[in-house]
């Protein structure tokens, strides 16, 4: 007990994380590594690019998970988001009493502690809001650290850790750890906080809307009274959680109401425009929910005294975020777009803004049902609806459909079944082989095939690109 004691008194100098080789653990992993602490960890599978670079960086892995990976010295255990009870290492763990930590409560401890917090959440937006708003601070030359859950292309990474007053990140409902069930978010200390949308998601760790919403109060309750909340004037889940505030709430959008209203917009094939407060601003990203998106991202840099001026800048140099609208390549006249969309809302708008981007062209969509929610029948109709925006839709067969109750799963083919009674061409296969031979012999030059996915997809998207050459 002695041992114990005197191994949490002191200052941590050496961190082993479970479950290194995630993006965000091993982005922070890195991050301590540079400042000068010992730092080490372990994974189911260690890969590359994530273990080459952590190697480089001189951090030791282990795998798989064993008890022995854990070391005698290290003086704080960073457990990873996906670890549950019954890893060898968790149990180690818990029964040698080690100290141990989530990895929001280390980047709140070790990197957020004493800045300019910019908090970016919502139920959709939340990764391109988070880009926009890095990015402005970033040509306003405010050096940002930064930590978002995609890879923006003006920023090559995404994640950076510098001694900048100001991080921006994008703040997750989902949950922190097995021992700690609110949502990550809750750890970021926020000074100015963006609320996008906020609608019912991750049914595997809600219960219900009302769920979603306390824990959205929550993190709402520690905003300061010198910071400020920023949210979307326009959605009332939004304006009802907020209600409740002691920071200052400015409400953004296109309702009246709105203190920074969205006006004049108008959208096309390569992009969009708006005006907020006296400015108006060209984005080269299409859709109301990417002008929303840049709306939010705006409003938030003005409060920080970045002008219209550089805020356009930026705006017209974004480049955009890997696997949101990304097009993946063109074949016999056959445009292949790849997107992160797997929440029908989200769907909907990613259909609806493609319209602008190549209109009078046939649209497909190919949906995998893969995260938490989807995989359930949550969605059933509303994913049905969404869908039916398309010309032609293939549905993928639930991705690790064994992990899902079979009371609670998703219809597939009922699913498909209101698709067709719509008189849109629809069918459900069993994997990605199956659909790149049943759809390529259906698509037509000038044809576009957006392929909606959170996961990797079996690597569809070069499958039927090959099949389009040959």
């Amino acid at each position: 007990m002695q041992a114990y004691k005197s191994r949490v008194s002191r200052a941590p100098q050496h961190f082993h994380f479970l479950g290194i080789c995630g993006t965000a653990m091993g982005s922070v992993a890195a991050a301590l590594r540079a400042r000068g602490y010992t730092v080490t960890g372990s994974d189911e599978r260690v890969y590359p690019p994530m273990s080459d670079f952590l190697r480089s960086k001189g951090i030791k892995l282990t795998e798989p998970y064993r008890a022995e990976n854990l070391p005698d010295e290290a003086d704080v255990v960073v457990i990873g988001n996906a670890m549950k009870r019954g890893n060898p290492e968790v149990e180690a763990v818990l029964n040698r009493k080690l100290y141990y930590l989530s990895l929001p409560e280390v980047l709140k401890e070790h990197f957020l502690r004493g800045r300019h917090n910019l908090v970016v959440t919502g139920t959709h937006g939340k990764t391109t809001t988070t880009a926009l708003l890095t990015w402005i601070l970033t040509v306003a030359e405010m050096t940002p650290s930064y930590m978002i859950g995609g890879i923006p292309r003006n920023l090559g990474q995404g994640a950076l850790f510098n001694d900048s007053s100001y991080f921006v990140i994008e703040g997750d409902e989902y949950d922190t750890a097995f021992f700690d069930k609110r949502s990550k978010f809750i750890h970021y200390l926020p000074e100015l906080l963006v609320l996008n949308n906020l609608e019912f998601d991750h049914a595997d760790i809600f219960v219900d809307l009302a769920a979603v919403k306390l824990s959205f109060r929550r993190l709402i309750n520690i905003v300061p009274k010198n910071g400020m909340v920023l949210l979307n004037g326009d959605d009332a889940n939004c304006v009802e959680v907020a209600r409740a505030s002691l920071a200052p709430i400015v409400e953004v959008g296109f309702s009246p109401n709105c203190a920074q209203r969205i006006r004049d917009t108008s959208y096309g094939p390569q992009g969009s425009r708006f005006s907020l407060g006296e400015a108006t601003y060209d984005l080269p990203l299409i859709g109301e929910f990417n002008v929303r998106n840049a709306a939010m991202a705006t409003a938030a840099a003005r409060f920080y005294g970045v002008t219209p001026e550089v805020i356009q800048a930026a705006l017209t140099s974004f480049e955009g975020i890997a696997r949101r609208q990304e097009v993946r390549g063109i074949e016999r006249g056959v445009t292949v777009i790849d997107d992160f969309g797997h929440h029908p809302t989200a769907i909907r708008e990613t259909l609806t803004a493609l319209r602008s981007r190549y209109p009078g062209k046939r649209l497909w969509a190919i949906f995998e049902p893969r995260s938490n929610t989807t995989r359930r029948a949550v969605f059933q109709n509303e994913l049905a609806s969404a869908l039916q925006l398309a010309d032609g839709v293939f549905l993928a067969q639930i991705a690790a459909l064994e992990q899902i109750p079979v009371a609670e799963r998703l219809h597939p083919e009922a699913v498909v079944a209101a698709i067709a009674a719509a008189g849109k061409p629809a069918f459900y296969e069993p994997d990605a082989d199956t659909i790149v031979k049943k759809i390529a012999p259906l698509l037509q030059p000038n044809d576009v095939v957006t392929i909606f996915s959170n996961g990797g997809f079996d690597g569809i998207h070069g499958k039927l690109l090959s099949r389009l050459r040959e």
